[in-house]
């Protein structure tokens, strides 16, 4: 399918990408700027991976990724002396680190405690001070009413907590058909195995309790996720982001979920491994739909609501914890470095002994940012993040 086809398609699909018969059309000189919100927490650790600190290697014995070794694929990349990149993302991020055009801002997040999915979540979209909580209300909603000529758009299902507040703003979801969490035949097929024997009971209600238990979990990562698209979808999308943002938008929002992993988290391989290199994909094609003149006036951010704890769980996984890691890619940002205030990572430094403390409030963070970005004024980021206090970290 050709450019002019897609447009055409996209558009006859997607009908609300039209306001009042009115075709978004972005000013050419206008910088773009896309969050990405990964919805369940995901676990930063094993994507930065701290390979100086033998802590992180006692904390981890079943999920930890290899130092960096030249002769191993399953290895960290290092990125300087303390800090690693995994494999996952060898591919489709290592490029951008070594043109400089990506940056990774550890010890990150709110000072929200509660390590609720959907507490730091709205606290996130919110943008507001402490526990102020007006959910008519959002930071990129409010982003886009300081700003002039940069028109939103939300890659989601319905309206996010993000853009509220800031009028008609047109979404498009980016979700395929999804699965059950088990096949009824090849249920039916196992406990048939046993059907007679004097384990039958025994099978019937191994498979009942597994189910249970599996849709259970489901259930939460389903809901942690918010509806949002998952990584594969996700990788999959990413051109199709870059057409629509290239020609008409300069505000985007798009959550991927299925980061919540309680249980079998891997390391090197596995669903956070899979995930990671999902994201990679997407955001990968997204700066390549771009353009390299367009992708050199973009700013992306990736967040999530909370990390994960730092020591692994029974269930070789990982549970709600608090300090993350954030993504800062675009083709003129400052990239090539960790950014940021750090601590050492050993036992002392954790907080409440489970988790990486927040040293570098998003706010705080994102605020700076878009002020070099867009030269907002300090009313305007007053604005956008009330009671805020802007850190330039120079990423752009």
């Amino acid at each position: 399918m050709d450019r002019r086809q897609f447009l055409l398609a996209t558009t006859a699909a997607v009908p609300a990408l039209m306001l009042g018969g009115k075709v978004f059309a972005a000013p050419a000189t206008s910088p773009r700027f896309l969050l990405v919100f990964l919805r369940g927490g995901y676990d930063a650790n094993n994507m930065l991976v701290p390979y100086s600190s033998d802590f992180y290697y006692e904390s981890r014995p079943s999920i930890a990724l290899a130092k960096p070794d030249a002769g191993n694929p399953k290895a960290v990349r290092a990125l300087d002396a303390n800090w690693g990149l995994t494999p996952a993302l060898a591919a489709s991020m290592g490029p951008l680190w070594d043109k400089r055009q990506l940056a990774f801002v550890p010890f990150s997040g709110t000072d929200d405690l509660s390590r609720s999915h959907f507490e730091t979540q709205d606290n996130i979209e919110a943008g507001e001070a402490g526990d102020a909580r007006n959910y008519g209300s959002g930071f990129m909603g409010r982003l886009s009413g300081v700003l002039r000529g940069a028109p939103p758009i939300a890659f989601t299902d319905a309206l996010p907590l993000s853009f509220r507040g800031a009028g008609d703003i047109p979404n498009i979801s980016l979700k395929g058909g999804g699965k059950a969490v088990f096949d009824d035949r090849q249920s039916k097929i196992l406990a048939s195995m046993y059907e007679g024997t004097s384990l039958q009971a025994a099978a019937t209600d191994g498979l009942q309790l597994r189910q249970q238990v599996a849709q259970d979990l489901q259930t939460e990562m389903v809901a942690a996720s918010r509806g949002a698209v998952n990584a594969r979808g996700f990788a999959q999308q990413g051109q199709r982001m870059a057409t629509l943002m290239r020609d008409r938008f300069r505000l985007g929002f798009v959550d991927v979920g299925g980061w919540d992993t309680h249980v079998n988290q891997g390391g090197a391989d596995g669903q956070l491994a899979n995930n990671l290199d999902n994201l990679g994909q997407g955001l990968a094609s997204f700066a390549d739909g771009l353009g390299e003149a367009e992708w050199n006036n973009t700013v992306v951010v990736v967040v999530s609501e909370f990390g994960r704890t730092f020591r692994e769980n029974g269930n070789k996984g990982t549970d709600h914890g608090h300090g993350t890691t954030y993504w800062v890619l675009g083709g003129k940002v400052n990239g090539g470095r960790v950014a940021g205030q750090q601590v050492a990572v050993n036992a002392g430094s954790l907080l409440q002994n489970r988790d990486y403390p927040v040293l570098n409030n998003y706010r705080d963070v994102l605020g700076g940012l878009l002020r070099r970005t867009y030269g907002l004024s300090d009313a305007d980021l007053a604005n956008v993040f009330p009671g805020s206090k802007p850190r330039d970290l120079q990423l752009v």
